[in-house]
């Protein structure tokens, strides 16, 4: 189950000039179920009638995701500190509580070299999908041709996807990563492996497209989510305005090339869409997405089963 925290900012007076707080509206529209959240280091479960269901406590502020799972219990992300990474978004630690509040697992994913952010993915067997940044020197940007004068940073920082099975109550196991840092493309420098048309290849990124100077979080992914029927993954870039699926049946190797699983693409993008300006194939008339968030597909039982649902809320819609 998939909860998403909505801040709402209007203005007092459309209220009751006595309500402040508390349940606003609940109605036969309403759709029945519960509301997780965690504005602090407290997690809640409320009902919809505002009423406190459950909750729980974590000696760390929250990150931006959190997941209640079917045996009950919680997966939460956390927000950790780090010298080399910084904005909107950061995580870095993921845990997991019983119903009791009993931390039964937790794991730091962050050093000087990736960091997580945004969201994670509970997967059907149990493994968590942990979408992460990936810090790129300056030497490796520019050996992947980016061009040196879109560098203000002197770095830059990829996407790169952890599938981890948690071991004991510390530890894991990664067994599956794609990092995007092996399908990228580019038309700048030709002395480079990764050299050829961007309008011939969308199954690649261009490592030069990016939105304003090309600041070194050029890509801001903000959510992850993964179909267990196709057995693919879908990730959004605020920043390039794009949503991407990629193949997760590949294996590790499979997922660093372009042939292999069931695709037989490897762990190129099977499917692109909001923006095709980042691959030459329109122009800023034809975006349809604007720093969008939360792409997901639906699930069976819901209207418009198997689409997939996009939150576009950013400027210049």
């Amino acid at each position: 189950m998939k909860y998403f925290l909505l801040f709402l900012s209007v203005p007092l007076f459309l209220f009751s000039q006595n309500q402040t707080m508390g349940l606003f509206k609940y109605d036969a529209e309403t759709m029945l179920g519960y509301t997780l959240f965690s504005p602090n280091q407290n997690t809640y479960l409320i009902d919809n009638c505002g009423k406190l269901v459950h909750s729980w406590i974590s000696n760390y502020n929250p990150g931006s995701s959190l997941y209640l799972l079917e045996d009950g219990s919680l997966l939460r992300t956390c927000r950790m500190q780090s010298t080399v990474f910084s904005g909107g978004g950061i995580g870095g630690r993921v845990e997991k509580y019983d119903w009791d509040n009993n931390l039964i697992w937790s794991y730091n994913f962050n050093n000087n070299t990736y960091h997580h952010h945004h969201d994670i993915e509970p997967l059907p067997n149990g493994n968590i999908l942990v979408l992460c940044w990936e810090y790129k020197t300056l030497n490796q940007a520019i050996n992947s041709g980016r061009n040196p004068n879109s560098l203000p940073d002197n770095e830059l920082w990829s996407t790169y996807i952890i599938e981890a099975k948690p071991v004991g109550t510390d530890s894991i196991e990664i067994v599956w990563e794609w990092h995007l840092w092996d399908h990228l493309i580019q038309e700048f420098d030709s002395t480079k492996l990764n050299y050829g048309d961007v309008s011939l290849n969308p199954q690649l990124l261009n490592i030069n497209f990016f939105k304003g100077n090309g600041k070194k979080d050029w890509l801001h992914c903000n959510s992850i989510a993964y179909n267990n029927e196709l057995d693919q993954i879908i990730i959004s870039s605020r920043a390039l305005s794009e949503v991407y699926i990629i193949d997760h049946s590949t294996t590790t190797s499979e997922a660093a090339s372009n042939t292999g699983g069931n695709s037989g693409k490897g762990g190129d993008f099977l499917f692109r869409w909001g923006n095709p300006l980042a691959y030459d194939q329109g122009t800023s008339f034809d975006q349809k997405l604007f720093g969008q968030h939360d792409a997901y597909w639906i699930d069976s039982g819901y209207p418009d089963e198997g689409a997939i649902m996009i939150f576009n809320n950013g400027q210049g819609r």
